[in-house]
Order: C-alpha cells, then structure tokens, then sequence
C-alpha cells in the first residue's frame, strides 16, 4: 500500500500517524489547505507540520496554495455548508488527484481525528473520490485518539491552533462560545490520555546524567566544576531521561543555564523548549534574570525562547578551555556569546 494522507494540520496528524504506522502503514504527508486564513494562521500551521514531519522521519509534500479569494468566492452564497459543499470536498479531491498521477494507490485525511467535523461527509466524499479517480479510500475512525493525539502534541510544544481554518470560523469562535460539540455515538469512547512527559530537579547522583551532558558539552572537567554547585534537572518521557539541564547562581538576581543536551533521537520535538520554560517559570520567583552562553549557530534559537538581549562576547572561550576543537555542525566554535532573558517578563 502507498497511502497519500491528507494532513490539515501537525496537531491532528500526531496520532493518525502513529497508528498508521502501528499498522505497518507508512504514511506521505500531503499539504493542502486553501481554507485556512489569514496568512499568518496558514503558514503557522504549514511551518509546524514541516517541522514536525522532519523530526519524526515522515515524507512529506507541500503543496501550497493560500486561496483566500477562491474560497470566499465558492462558499459566501452558503456559509452554513460550506465545510461539506466545498471545503472537504477541495481537498480531498486534489488529494485524490496528487495521488493518481504521483504513483499512490490509496488516500487518507487526517480530518478523521476530529470530532468537530462531519466524519459521514467526509468518508462519503472520501469514497466517492476514489471511485473518480480509481484508488481506494482508507477508512479510518480516528477519532477515538483525539485528545490523546492534542495531548501528544501538546507535550512536544507543536502550534495548537484555535480554530477550524476558515476566516468564517475564526469568526464563529468569537460570536458564539457555546456551540453544541457534534454528538458522538452513544458507545463511543475516547483513549486514555497518556501524561508521559515529567520534568523534576534531582538533587542526588547527578553524575549518572554525566552522558548525556556530554553532548551538549564534551569536557567531563568543564561539566564536573558546575555540576556540583548547580541545580540539575531532569525531563523524562515515559520514564526515560531525553533531556537534562544544569543551572548554576551568578549572584541574588541572575542564574546561567549552563548545559541543556537533549538525546539525539529525541531532537527536534520541543523538549528543549519544555525544559526551558518549566525553568524560566520556577527560577522567576528568585531571580531577575537568566543568562546563556551559546554558540554563533544556536541564538536564533535561544532568541526564539525569550533569551534576546546581548550581554557579552568571551573571546576565544573553547580555544583557551577544549584541548580539541569544538564544531557545531560546520562551525569550527571560537567565541562565547552570552545572550539574557528577563524572567520577569516570561
């Protein structure tokens, strides 16, 4: 089977691409959404799924198209069905489309995790694009992994949009805060949320992290001088450590985050992020400010968690204190550069 699976967003693809794979089915992400609007909103959704695909190793096409006019042109004369009139059917039908010429045999849509959408319009659409175009629609109820899924989601830091797509449900958000949820089957039963993500402060054997701070600093001596006269913590996903950090006291009103290594296969999912605000959160009773040292490739990111004042440059910092070179990535590392955060601001 190629299945060619519709995605609207990273949030709702989270469980429809585990459990596809659980199968043994391995999805190709299909990116096309001409309803969502405005812009901003489009392309928040479209970056994060990217993002998303690439730390999970899903393939994945963008197909872009922002079709504010054509949309409001083909749904303003019925508003009320316009998601089963032309929104689904849109897209589904170029799903359907990409996947015929491109080589695939079966189509999919994430919109089937939703319970806020017309699950029964969307696989009679579904079924019937398929036998337009001579492939197989892959029927699944989804919908049971839902807030399994958001809660997945939620723990990796994905976007988590606050609307259907549509400019005329972003409007319906703010005109209405007590629409009826569609009624779900009387038996119908959503999985258990699994709360699997935990981060605490581990005031005993810290050497056994001694690994994986490693990887973020390769100098067991450099890590061994701050290690025992700072705080470590500890963020574990079903129970396994994949990301660690070590904050030490520069005086009454400013902390440095010294070491923060997340385990490679790991990377990319937000757990970094996680970590540092569960930090900015608890140091911001005591401390004014935090402080980090980084590498010229690593601001943009730490710029992005609130780190975005420039504090100082220690010149030739891992020539005087590796005996090694230092690289990350393709930069051979020279310089410290110290970057701040005001706590009270987080």
């Amino acid at each position: 089977m190629k299945l060619l699976l519709h995605t609207c967003c990273a949030p709702c693809s989270v469980y429809c691409i585990k459990s596809l794979r659980q199968e043994g089915i391995e999805p190709t992400v299909y990116w096309f959404n001409p309803n969502i609007h405005p812009y901003t909103e489009y392309k928040a959704r479209r970056d994060t799924l990217k993002e998303y695909t690439a730390s999970i190793g899903v393939q994945a096409i963008f197909e872009e198209n922002y079709g504010l006019r054509e949309f409001c042109k083909n749904v303003v004369d019925d508003l009320n069905k316009r998601c089963v009139k032309y929104c689904y059917r849109i897209r589904l039908e170029q799903t359907a489309k990409y996947a015929k010429e491109n080589g695939y045999d079966t189509f999919s849509t994430t919109l089937l995790i939703s319970p806020y959408q017309n699950h029964e319009a969307l696989k009679k659409i579904g079924e019937e694009m398929a036998e337009k175009y001579g492939l197989e629609f892959l029927y699944r109820d989804f919908r049971p992994g839902f807030r399994q899924g958001q809660a997945e989601a939620r723990e990796i830091g994905l976007y988590m949009q606050k609307y259907c797509g549509c400019i005329f449900s972003e409007e319906s958000r703010y005109l209405s805060h007590n629409q009826e949820i569609p009624r779900l089957p009387d038996d119908f039963e959503f999985l258990p949320v699994n709360h699997s993500i935990n981060i605490k402060k581990e005031r005993d054997n810290k050497e056994q992290y001694l690994e994986l701070l490693l990887e973020a600093d390769p100098s067991k001596e450099m890590i061994n001088k701050y290690l025992s006269s700072g705080e470590l913590f500890v963020l574990t996903y079903n129970d396994e450590p994949v990301c660690v950090s070590v904050v030490t006291k520069i005086d009454n009103n400013t902390v440095e985050l010294k070491n923060i290594a997340t385990k490679e296969n790991y990377r990319g999912k937000g757990y970094a992020k996680k970590i540092i605000k569960y930090l900015s959160d608890n140091y911001k009773t005591r401390y004014k400010k935090m402080i980090v040292g980084t590498t010229e490739n690593n601001i943009p990111f730490y710029v992005k968690q609130g780190f975005d004042k420039y504090e100082k440059t220690v010149k030739n910092f891992f020539v005087d204190n590796y005996d090694e070179k230092i690289k990350d990535g393709d930069l051979v590392c020279t310089d410290l550069i110290y970057y701040s955060k005001d706590l009270k601001k987080s």
